[in-house]
């Protein structure tokens, strides 16, 4: 984890400052300064606004269990899916206590508690150990829940899970496939293709992967055609198990020779701000949602 720029710090010190007001002052702020517009929750209409109001006024105890990296696991099992989960190599309180000289030469470090906190290790010679423990331990003292008011995420016991190395073509990560479920409904895939540090390729098909669907502003312009995974059938029944209890849920899954892998579940993605869908994609799984009663 790089050193945070003055500028960054005050931003973080001024989210805090609003989220101690009231997590609706912080979303308010957010969402005013990425769209130009004010968030009204009495007013929802797009996929963002109900997402956001899903994520202040929607706090079932499940969310926090399985957007914790850890403890979604024991889920995924109760649910049948076991053969899913990819190999657990350790459960660490911190990095101080990963066994460095006892893992294999390819692992992912993962911290629980929220997202892009990962060390994808290929090759164990050359990982700057000392370094991988100061990111590690930095970003266990992150809340996420005061930086964006993803409320759930303040619930998850900040910890470090090691896993298997996944890896897709020779020398690249494998991608990735973000189902969006809707009231337990499978509704469309994201395809995440090409990652690399810099970002990835976002393209969304619809529910049969026989479209592409114009959700994306970025796939628009980039003319791409993804082929439908290999274990397709077997991503959506699974998601569409996991999914059953919430509103919204997108589920991750990669395709790795062939074998399907459960990544996470993911409640508020992007923050539950993201300008990289188009109008219509906001407007068309804005109606999908339908806002349940008040759970605080």
């Amino acid at each position: 984890m790089r050193p945070r720029t003055s500028r960054e710090r005050i931003g973080d010190a001024l989210r805090a400052t609003l989220y101690r007001a009231s997590p609706l002052a912080l979303v308010q702020y957010r969402y005013r300064r990425a769209t130009g517009r004010w968030y009204n929750p009495r007013n929802t209409r797009t996929f963002d606004e109900k997402l956001l109001w899903l994520m202040l006024y929607w706090r079932h105890p499940l969310k926090s269990r399985c957007a914790d990296k850890y403890a979604v696991r024991s889920y995924v099992e109760e649910n049948g899916l076991s053969h899913l989960l990819s190999q657990l190599l350790g459960v660490y309180s911190s990095a101080e206590e990963i066994p460095f000289e006892e893992l294999p030469d390819r692992f992912a470090l993962k911290a629980t508690h929220g997202c892009n906190f990962n060390i994808i290790c290929a090759d164990k010679r050359r990982l700057d150990t000392a370094d991988a423990i100061r990111k590690l331990n930095g970003w266990l003292k992150v809340d996420i829940s005061r930086l964006g008011a993803e409320l759930h995420y303040a619930a998850i016991p900040p910890r470090i899970v090691c896993e298997e190395f996944l890896e897709g073509r020779p020398g690249t990560a494998p991608d990735d496939y973000k189902v969006y479920c809707f009231h337990g409904k499978a509704h469309c895939t994201m395809a995440c293709t090409d990652r690399t540090d810099q970002g990835a390729n976002y393209d969304f098909y619809d529910l049969a992967w026989s479209r592409k669907l114009p959700s994306s502003k970025g796939s628009l312009k980039g003319g791409r055609d993804v082929p439908k995974p290999v274990g397709y059938e077997e991503m959506i029944r699974a998601a569409e198990i996991l999914a059953k209890p919430f509103p919204f849920v997108r589920v991750d899954f990669y395709s790795v020779n062939g074998r399907v892998v459960f990544g996470e579940m993911t409640f508020t993605p992007h923050g539950c701000i993201d300008t990289g869908y188009t109008d219509e994609a906001q407007a068309a799984m804005g109606q999908l949602i339908h806002l349940p009663d008040r759970l605080m």
